[in-house]
């Protein structure tokens, strides 16, 4: 299993309105994440905006292109853009760039 580990940065002034839509993310979209390899998935969001994705799947590349295939992440992510700073022009799901994981305790 592969434990994949990504930052982004949530504007300030959307903080509240981003711990709202994650407090009742649509359940297509959770029934996609599942179907797609998604597992054990976390978004812990500091203070200042700071937000630390973690999740495990078989292979992170296929679980980001599975969801890639679906409508239900296209209208997700088309909705969840405005929230982050820095995107560049990606959608967020693109900008999730995995951390290098340099220790773990089993």
């Amino acid at each position: 299993m592969q434990r994949v580990c990504f930052l982004l940065k949530v504007r300030a002034e959307r903080l509240d309105e981003y711990r709202e839509r994650h407090a009742a993310v649509w359940p297509e979209m959770l029934q996609a994440l599942s179907e797609t390899g998604w597992h054990n998935y976390s978004l812990f969001l500091r203070e200042d905006g700071l937000l630390v994705g973690y999740l495990e799947t078989e292979d992170f590349a296929a679980a980001q292109a599975a969801m890639e295939a679906t409508d239900v992440n296209a209208r997700w992510q088309a909705e969840m853009a405005p929230f982050f700073e820095s995107l560049d022009g990606a959608r967020p799901d693109e900008a999730m760039k995995p951390l290098t994981e340099v220790f773990h305790l089993a």
